[in-house]
């Protein structure tokens, strides 16, 4: 079987990897639950790429999370639940309905219009299916949150849904002295000798960064994997600096590595401004 451009054959490709006898051992044991990990994986792997601008990269890494919607639906055309084309079907459906400004004769003139209108479908829809089914629609202003959202994630959309019914600050200097008055009580709990109640502390300082994030609209998440990279890249710096002098990180001082890191972030605001120029 030949690769190709045709979504077509990837979904022949899995047909076969998923044909009892003939096909894969591995794929064929899989279910939905036992892939669920690999789809999350595979998601984290894109915003890698993201974050490294590695387009090459960043291609591979969209085809393996392709790979998980096919695996996904192929499972589930075998329980003749639903196909790869009604996973299609389904998404495009959502778009032109949640588009209407674009696809109808809707206004949204505006990233912002579009936003509040895209929630009020969104609202619309969840009211709909609460209805088909006959359940109740989950209450107050933070239901139907994933609860196995990243913590990141979890926690911009919590305050998110927070703040549209008014619990928010008012401006991100507010959330920046609430992120110093965190920090000071870990530093309270510290000195106290309590590592369990600073832990605690730590969290609500995590969760006052996110808000700060939130208000200067940035994605939290994007921001420390950027943060993760620089650090990547300028530990590896203090790595090669040493190894230059024949020495390794185990037995360098950190007062040296300190002086290498500055170094290297020197090294790199030159860069740049070089670039700029």
């Amino acid at each position: 079987m030949k690769p190709s451009r045709d979504i077509v054959r990837l979904l022949d490709i899995m047909a076969a990897l998923r044909t009892p006898d003939s096909g894969c051992p591995w794929d064929l044991e899989q279910t939905f639950a036992s892939i669920a990990p690999y789809t999350i994986e595979e998601a984290h792997e894109v915003a890698d790429a993201i974050a490294h601008g590695d387009l090459a990269d960043l291609r591979e890494e969209l085809g393996d999370l392709l790979l998980q919607v096919v695996f996904h639906a192929r499972m589930a055309e075998e329980q003749a639940a639903f196909d790869f084309g009604d996973v299609v079907q389904a998404i495009t459906e959502k778009l032109i309905r949640r588009h209407p400004h674009v696809f109808g004769d809707a206004r949204a003139p505006s990233p912002e219009a579009v936003k509040g209108q895209w929630d009020r479908i969104k609202a619309e829809e969840k009211a709909e299916r609460a209805a088909r089914r006959g359940t109740p629609m989950e209450a107050g202003a933070l239901a139907g949150i994933p609860g196995g959202l990243p913590a990141l994630a979890r926690a911009m959309k919590l305050q998110t849904n927070a703040g549209k019914v008014g619990f928010d600050w008012n401006d991100p200097l507010a959330v920046l002295a609430k992120i110093r008055e965190e920090a000071d009580e870990i530093a309270h709990e510290i000195a106290a000798g309590d590592d369990a109640r600073a832990g605690v502390e730590v969290g609500d300082l995590l969760f006052a960064v996110v808000n700060l994030a939130r208000h200067l609209k940035v994605d939290p998440e994007m921001a420390l994997r950027g943060t993760n990279v620089k650090f990547e890249r300028r530990f590896a710096a203090i790595e090669q600096a040493l190894a230059a002098r024949g020495k390794r990180p185990e037995v360098a001082t950190l007062a040296e590595m300190d002086d290498l890191w500055n170094a290297a972030k020197e090294a790199e605001k030159a860069a740049e401004k070089a670039n700029e120029g």
